[in-house]
């Protein structure tokens, strides 16, 4: 039996980043996925440009927009920061590329489970065939095949419901994309003391637009035929009533997954190692950026004296979840557990404070780019800054949140 460097399974956006990364430092990696890699994509995956960590990345981007703005309250804020679409086939065909080019193959079927042996891990799949690698990466999504982690009992869930069409009037104004629109004067007070939502929209060019009703986060998650109902009546109360349908999208994700076991043998990439932002909800921008980083530590593990699946697998959770990425973690379950004790006009008023931070602060509280420390000061700065609501929502959720903060002062996953 051929035993491989590294077994990648799954084959999605993070999975195929993943892969790619590991076959460009000389690595022999192989591929399993449920469906053949070349599948396509169902869902849209946006990203700040500034967070492309390859300059040629940008041309797998199919839409990229200068005017973004966020409407809270009664003010539209212009951020004053580029972002993007990816161009799903696009960028599948560039990471697939960079895995042909350095000798991936890639096998249908859905992994079973995973036995270790002294030197490399042997992966069954439910047809029961076997696939051997000195190490083996899970990337086969939230609910991973093969990883291990803690029980959750309450899961917050992210939903959205979107509508790609035409319109009997532009939803947005021409050329911009509005990142949030908290805006609830379409519902009745019944409704603005219920989870809030928010529109998510941009125009596409050529009379067509992308509108999405979105909620954050809530336990359980919002039903999407609730995103649906209150989507139509936002656009007909603004005067864009839907004409026409070319394409649905229905997202629903957990958010706040706990860590896997960073102790197993078995390493983890994308939803499957918990990598979703969760301020946000973004996951394909941060797997493009820390895909090398953890490549490489896998290799240099691989290739030190009487490697293991064990030692391979812990070089590579040491460097995807730091103990200082797992203080930051917290802090920002802390931060949404916050948001998700907000109603309407609470969580209107507080990213209306937030998009006010200096630059760099939000900036890197969405891309999670700040330190540890200045993400703490960066938080105290904005609990000093919001209206009393705001604050009093922001206290009660520390009293009742307790756990999450002390895990962040000690590093505890």
């Amino acid at each position: 039996m051929t035993v491989d460097d590294v077994l990648v399974v799954g084959a999605g956006p993070t999975g195929l980043a993943i892969a790619a990364a590991l076959s460009e430092t000389g690595l022999r990696v192989a591929g399993l996925s449920a469906a053949p890699p070349t599948k396509p994509w169902q869902n849209t995956y946006g990203v700040w440009l500034d967070e492309l960590p390859a300059p040629e990345l940008r041309a797998t981007l199919g839409y990229r927009w200068s005017d973004v703005v966020v409407r809270a309250g009664r003010r539209t804020i212009p951020l004053q920061r580029e972002y993007g679409l990816f161009d799903n086939r696009q960028l599948q065909h560039y990471l697939l590329e960079c895995c042909e080019r350095h000798g991936v193959v890639w096998q249908n079927g859905i992994a079973a489970e995973v036995e270790h042996r002294v030197s490399h891990s042997l992966v069954t799949t439910r047809d029961r065939r076997t696939f051997a690698a000195r190490l083996v990466v899970d990337a086969s999504g939230h609910s991973p095949a093969l990883l291990r982690r803690p029980a959750a009992s309450q899961v917050a869930r992210q939903a959205a419901y979107g509508i790609v069409g035409e319109f009997s009037a532009p939803p947005v104004q021409a050329g911009q994309m509005v990142l949030m629109d908290y805006r609830a004067d379409h519902l009745t007070p019944e409704e603005q003391r219920e989870p809030p939502t928010f529109l998510y929209a941009m125009d596409l060019g050529d009379g067509q637009f992308f509108v999405e009703e979105t909620s954050l986060a809530h336990v359980p998650g919002v039903p999407l035929s609730t995103l649906e109902r209150r989507l139509r009546r936002r656009l007909d109360a603004g005067g864009a009533a839907v004409r026409q349908v070319m394409h649905i999208e229905r997202c629903l994700f957990p958010m706040n997954n706990p860590l896997p076991y960073l102790d197993q043998p078995v390493m983890g990439f994308g939803g499957a190692a918990s990598m979703v932002h969760p301020p946000s909800g973004y996951m394909v921008g941060k797997a493009l950026r820390y895909a090398p980083e953890v490549a490489q530590a896998i290799a240099q593990a691989l290739g030190a004296s009487g490697s293991t699946p064990l030692s391979a697998a812990r070089a590579g959770w040491q460097t995807l979840w730091s103990p200082a990425r797992v203080r930051r973690r917290q802090l920002y379950l802390f931060g949404l557990a916050s948001l998700m004790r907000c109603d309407s006009a609470t969580i209107q008023a507080f990213f209306e404070a937030f998009f006010h931070l200096p630059r760099h602060e939000w900036t890197g509280y969405l891309s999670d780019t700040l330190s540890t420390a200045e993400l703490a000061r960066t938080m105290l700065r904005l609990f000093v800054r919001v209206p009393g609501k705001v604050r009093r929502t922001l206290m009660a959720a520390a009293g009742a949140e307790h756990a999450l903060l002390r895990r962040a002062a000690f590093g505890q996953a």
